[in-house]
Formats: structure tokens, sequence, C-alpha cells
């Protein structure tokens, strides 16, 4: 089992689950496994290229369902819901921020931040109101109308951030979120999610930036489909 802290609320349950692609060959990109993950914590996952790591973002972020086990988010069993309610929990409980920042060019940065709130029936004033008080959260406040294209590659990342945090989510899901930053930028996005999770953010990354693992509370590594995580001198699976 790996688990965090004996205490706090778990916001990810895994318990037995695995995910094998059909065949043939068939291939078992996450062997069954049981995984927690507590509320507040932050946490990263390292791996190889095709170690399973999209495997188990996707199952954590419901965009797959595993082929065996089950999978609580705070407490629900996500395999015996509706697509409809899958989609919404997603929407509701999950912010998800990618390598690529997916801004709309021909938007501005709190537009951007709204367009999250469109189909969550938020009347446009309040969109407004709370795109803009994400962006001051993320330090944004002197680029509210700005475009994507007059922002750096940080300052697209913090939007990124603002957007997947307007809907209030208890889990937010990094995949690779440095990955096109250097250095500098890499530090400053990495201080506003420590910031972020000091305010009780449960927040997960999946990296292959070692440097950016080392930031986590907890690092798990997936190889082969295998989750193991180092505790002290001993190696969890």
């Amino acid at each position: 089992m790996i688990a965090g802290p004996q205490y706090g609320r778990p916001v990810i349950e895994f318990s037995n689950v695995g995910r094998t692609y059909p065949g043939p060959p068939a291939v078992e990109a996450l062997h069954p496994c049981d995984f927690r993950i507590n509320e507040g914590e932050f946490v990263t996952i390292v791996g190889p290229s095709g170690s399973g790591k999209s495997t188990l973002l996707n199952i954590i972020g419901l965009l797959d369902s595993p082929s065996s086990g089950a999978y609580l988010l705070e407490k629900i069993d996500t395999g015996v819901i509706s697509e409809a309610r899958r989609a919404a929990l997603r929407s509701e409980r999950i912010g998800f921020v990618f390598q690529s920042f997916h801004l709309l060019a021909h938007r501005s940065a709190t537009e951007n931040v709204e367009l999250a709130m469109l189909y969550q029936r938020v009347p446009r004033r309040e969109r407004r109101i709370r795109a803009e008080a994400v962006l001051r959260r993320v330090g944004l406040e002197h680029r509210l109308r700005s475009l994507p294209t007059q922002l750096s590659g940080g300052e697209c990342q913090r939007v990124a951030i603002a957007r997947a945090l307007v809907g209030n989510p208890s889990l937010l899901l990094c995949d690779e979120p440095t990955g096109n930053l250097d250095s500098k930028t890499t530090e400053s996005v990495l201080e506003l999610l420590k910031g972020l999770n000091e305010e009780g953010m449960t927040i997960v990354v999946i990296t292959h930036d070692s440097y950016v693992a080392a930031q986590g509370q907890r690092t798990i590594t997936i190889r082969d489909g295998f989750l193991t995580e180092q505790v002290g001198n001993q190696v969890t699976r």
C-alpha cells in the first residue's frame, strides 16, 4: 500500500487498480496497485517515457477507467457512477494543468480563465469577478487584459493554473507543468504551487525532472507499470 501520513481525509484512493489495454497482444500499462493521497499533500510522480505515467494520470483525472479495482475520489466510487456524473465530478473536483498552456491567443488572460466556467452556468458578471480574483491570487493582477502573445511562458502557465483553480477544485493535477519553461521560470511556478499547497490545496505533479520531483513531500516512481515509493531506507510497492 502506497500511502501518505496516517491522518487527513483521503482525496485519492486506489484499491487494486490496474489498467490493461486489449491487444493482441494485451498491454498491462498499470499493474494492480493500492495507492492513497490525502488532503493537503504535495505528491510528485516520476518515471521514464512509456512507464505508465499517462495511464495513471488519465485514471486519476477520470479521463479513463481502470480495468480492475476501485478508484475513490473523495470517497466517491468512480466506477459505479454514470458517465455524466463522472464528467461533472471531473469538472467540479479536479483542476488540470498541462505542459502546453492551451490558451486562446485572441482572448485576454481574464477571458481565458472565464472560459473554464462557461458550461457551469455561472452568470457572466460572476465569471469576470472570479476570474480576476484567481488571476490576482497567482500574481497576475497587472496582466488581466493581456493576450497570451503579450505574456511570458511563466505568465502563460500562471494563467493556465488560474484557469484550473477558478472552479475551486479539491485536487490540482499537473502534467509536466514546467516542461516548456526555463529554470528561472520553473522556480517561480514551483513557488506558486508550493504556496497553493501551503493554503491547503492537494497537488499531484507528474514530471520527468528530478529537481521538480524533489519539491514534493512524497515522490512516487512508476516503471513498467509498477508503482514504488521510497520511504527512508525502505521501498514500498
